[in-house]
């Protein structure tokens, strides 16, 4: 009697752990139309980020950052006479560090390297070629980025994202018309990373641009052309 009410007991449990072991059935979605909507929106540019590098070596430690540090400040003293503002002008990166030849057991390193890294925003891009070749002179022996800007980024973004959701619109709208149906409310959207330009300039290329800049009298070194501003929304409607 007692191993029957104890069998019956047993049962009694597993049933209600399966019991509570069973997954709710999700909710079915409704019928959608899932589109994604582009738009991008081209900008002449109106400011310039540039980022260049004074790079000093010597055997000495102490020598080797003295100059980095002397051309530095001239490079500095020169972008505050030019009238660029000091918000505009910052040192992103600093290092010193040894460099050995790579013999095996070399204890005592032939150079030691010294780098700063300047970035500076150039406002006035009629003034570019003066001010990379003042920089040049000034002590800097490497460029290591020129990135175009527009000041009103914010304002073509917001273009870019509204003429992003009239395409998504439209792209949903001929899709749905095609099968007979129609196009009803917004059921979610999400938009997607803003596009916007790097550096176009590094290594070789523009270290000649500088070098064009500040030995060369045959007029301007770049052209500006045109930037992209572009925006992404990924977008469902619900099908009525």
């Amino acid at each position: 009697m007692k191993s029957f009410f104890f069998s019956l007991l047993t049962l009694f449990v597993m049933s209600q752990v399966s019991f509570g072991q069973v997954p709710a059935t999700p909710s079915a979605l409704p019928p959608l139309v899932n589109v994604s909507g582009y738009a991008e929106v081209k900008v002449q540019p109106d400011e310039i980020n540039l980022q260049v590098a004074v790079e000093t070596r010597d055997k000495s430690l102490d020598e080797a950052k003295r100059q980095n540090d002397k051309n530095v400040a001239t490079i500095l003293a020169y972008l505050k006479k030019s009238g660029v503002d000091a918000k505009n002008v910052q040192t992103t990166y600093m290092s010193v560090q040894p460099i050995y030849s790579g013999n095996f057991g070399q204890a005592t390193p032939d150079v030691y390297t010294a780098t700063k890294t300047i970035n500076v925003l150039v406002k006035k891009i009629g003034s570019f070629d003066e001010l990379l070749s003042g920089i040049y002179k000034a002590g800097a022996n490497r460029v290591d980025g020129i990135d175009f800007r527009t000041s009103d980024l914010q304002k073509y973004r917001e273009q870019a994202r509204k003429l992003a959701i009239q395409a998504a619109r439209q792209k949903a709208t001929a899709l749905t018309a095609e099968l007979g149906a129609k196009v009803g409310r917004v059921y979610s959207i999400n938009e997607g990373g803003n596009n916007y330009p790097g550096p176009i300039a590094y290594g070789r290329q523009a270290n000649k641009m500088m070098e064009s800049a500040a030995f060369d009298a045959g007029g301007p070194t770049i052209s500006v052309g045109q930037i992209i501003v572009s925006a992404t929304i990924d977008v469902s409607f619900l099908i009525e």
